[in-house]
């Protein structure tokens, strides 16, 4: 069994019937990317950050996102010690390996915004002072569906700098049986062992890194980006970001199916929750998933000569 499958061995101990969500979110983990997990609240979206966590040894810190949060609290602050007359540095929460944002659009506009450079370029300033954030960094998101008491639309930024978005949804009257039945003997987390260090996962990344993209894959990558933007039910379609990620992911997929190079399917299994998020519907929400499937089915592999 490779490091990855181990990985996931350990949080499926916590997580109980959810086995695509928490691959993709492992892919994201080891492509540097954010994960922005929009559900109802109870189905387990704590549980499976605090789970990846332990298993990967990794130093977990959460933010339970009201309107009163301040930026502050998600990036720190300065004061002077009294002791040496210098400036000293309070961490904020972001100051961690794995940060859980719960229930981002129910705080202000402007404690989202904190995050953002902290999400796109892995730096963290406070009060003009800059520094690296741990290695690895991923921003675990949740947030209601819109509509909810108290949540507010993210803006379309802070949506882009997130690498995929899923959805975990209700389990199974199976799966939610197997859960009662465990809580009632113990807390699965106790289960949960670490299966690889934080310089295991560094390595992986950078394994990640290594996989190889044939010219065909790209251009198929580039062509549905494009069929998108030229769409008749997209107001606006995906950006060179959205591009990026997609072939970032795809890249981690084909790594957790032990392969070295990426294959179409690499790209087709996860091309929507890399997607759906990215485009603007000029139909309604519900068919956004109907649009880019139907796109993705259009758009052909074009093999080179």
């Amino acid at each position: 069994m490779n490091l990855a499958n181990q990985i996931l061995t350990e949080v499926k101990k916590a997580v109980v019937g959810k086995d695509e969500v928490l691959e993709k979110i492992l892919m994201v983990i080891l492509s540097k990317g954010h994960i922005l997990l929009e559900d109802i609240p109870g189905v387990g979206k704590t549980t499976i950050a605090v789970a990846f966590s332990k298993a990967m040894s990794l130093e977990t810190r959460r933010i339970q996102f009201t309107v009163d949060v301040l930026p502050s609290d998600v990036v720190g602050f300065t004061s002077i010690d009294h002791e040496t007359g210098k400036l000293r540095l309070h961490p904020g929460a972001v100051f961690c390996n794995i940060f859980l944002a719960d229930e981002i659009n129910r705080t202000s506009s402007k404690t989202q915004a904190a995050l953002l450079e902290v999400m796109e370029e892995g730096n963290i300033t406070v009060d003009g002072y800059t520094q690296k954030a741990k290695d690895p960094f991923c921003v675990i998101a949740t947030q209601n569906p819109f509509g909810s008491a108290g949540t507010q639309l993210l803006p379309e930024s802070q949506l882009d700098r997130f690498m995929i978005r899923l959805s975990i949804g209700y389990p199974s009257l199976a799966d939610e049986k197997n859960i009662l039945k465990r809580k009632s003997e113990r807390d699965p987390m106790l289960e949960v062992h670490a299966a690889a260090s934080r310089e295991d996962i560094i390595q992986m990344s950078k394994e990640v890194e290594q996989v190889y993209v044939h010219e065909d894959i790209l251009d198929y990558i580039v062509a549905l980006i494009d069929a998108t933007r030229h769409h008749t039910s997209i107001l606006q379609g995906a950006s060179p970001r959205a591009s990026i990620s997609l072939m970032q992911l795809s890249k981690a997929n084909a790594y957790l199916h032990d392969r070295d190079y990426v294959v179409p399917k690499d790209v087709q299994d996860i091309f929507f929750d890399v997607i759906g998020h990215r485009v603007i519907m000029g139909t309604s929400a519900s068919e956004t998933k109907d649009v880019l499937m139907g796109i993705l089915h259009e758009t052909k592999i074009k093999k080179s000569k």
